[in-house]
């Protein structure tokens, strides 16, 4: 440091000593009442930390812990359903407004009614939406209001899900073939579940199924279900949320129908995508692709069908449904607590 620098910063110095001093004199001046208040104030910080910190809404079991609470419920084998009669999602639609209005009074209480405004409005107005839809868009269970309406969605909606899904296309893919090899053996495997169709056959094997593991299943397919834990908008934790591979052999259609919500995209990536096969999502078709996702809400009447000459195969996909990506993170939270299994 050159030599002319040095009073500058001896002056600099001293100013800091002075500031320092007067600041402890400062202190030092102070009457015992209002160190006493400010001792009660920080107190009073201190607890207000604690609290809100440990009212937080409790931590959801992520996908990688769905497998000991499935299996202490008694979820053994293939796919289940919930039959619960106070499911909101399984209830009748009379009363299921006053249990929805219920169990978000019951949120709130616990945590807040911050962030609340779409899902108070939406179970308030629940009726009215359902029966108001155009019939191009009617989930049955529940409607959030205001959430961008479309039938396909963009793989930039939840691009980082696209992405660990696609570049884990060998994986899921041999999985699968392991699992199929069963069909050689009998016409219903263990695990499987046979849905009905108007023509053909459409099988699904069920890892999360309607936001309940199924534990032998994931044993079956143990980097599949590892690899949900690694997305970061899988619904894992509601009765909207499953994941599953999808097989429709030649010859099969899917009738047109709707899904529950549309507060889920259902993610499709293609592992085995023959010829003369298609999606059908609002009237607008679109074909899979292998090692590619296709993204769309099933809230539209929908359906999917298989033309596909027999030597050519199935047609495999691998579901997941994923948060819509306008729902945001206290609706989230809220609606996994409004919608949780059983509840």
């Amino acid at each position: 440091m050159p030599l002319v620098w040095l009073p500058d910063w001896s002056c600099s110095l001293d100013g800091l000593r002075d500031f320092i001093a007067a600041g402890i004199q400062s202190f030092r001046d102070c009457d015992g009442g209002a160190l006493l208040a400010v001792g009660c104030l920080l107190l009073l910080f201190v607890w207000y930390c604690y609290h809100v910190g440990r009212e937080q809404p409790r931590a959801y079991p992520a996908v990688n812990a769905l497998m000991q609470g499935a299996e202490a419920n008694g979820v053994q084998n293939g796919f289940v359903y919930c039959h619960a009669p106070e499911c909101a999602r399984c209830s009748p639609h009379d009363g299921l407004n006053q249990k929805l209005y219920h169990n978000l009074q019951e949120y709130a209480k616990r945590y807040s009614w911050s962030g609340m405004g779409r899902i108070h409005k939406g179970i308030r107005e629940q009726g009215r939406y359902l029966n108001s839809r155009p019939s191009i868009q009617k989930p049955e269970v529940f409607f959030l209001p205001d959430l961008p309406t479309s039938p396909y969605f963009s793989r930039d909606a939840q691009k980082h899900d696209v992405e660990v899904l696609e570049r884990n296309f060998q994986t899921i893919l041999c999985e699968f073939e392991s699992l199929y090899k069963a069909f050689s053996n009998c016409s219903l495997p263990q695990g499987w579940k046979m849905n009905s169709t108007p023509s053909g056959e459409w099988f699904t094997f069920y890892l999360v199924n309607q936001g309940m593991c199924v534990p032998r299943n994931c044993r079956r397919c143990p980097r599949t279900y590892r690899l949900l834990g690694s997305l970061r908008t899988c619904i894992g934790n509601n009765v909207f949320g499953n994941a599953c591979i999808s097989v429709l052999s030649p010859g099969t259609v899917i009738a047109e129908h709707y899904g529950p919500t549309n507060i889920r995209i259902r993610c499709h990536l293609g592992l085995k995508t023959p010829s003369n096969c298609e999606l059908v999502v609002g009237g607008e078709p679109q074909c899979w692709a292998e090692g590619r996702c296709l993204l769309f809400d099933d809230s539209f009447l929908h359906t999917a069908f298989h033309e596909g000459p027999p030597e050519e195969g199935p047609r495999v996909v691998f579901m997941v449904d994923l948060w819509h990506p306008n729902v945001a993170a206290a609706e989230r939270q809220a609606l996994d607590f409004i919608f949780a299994p059983g509840r």
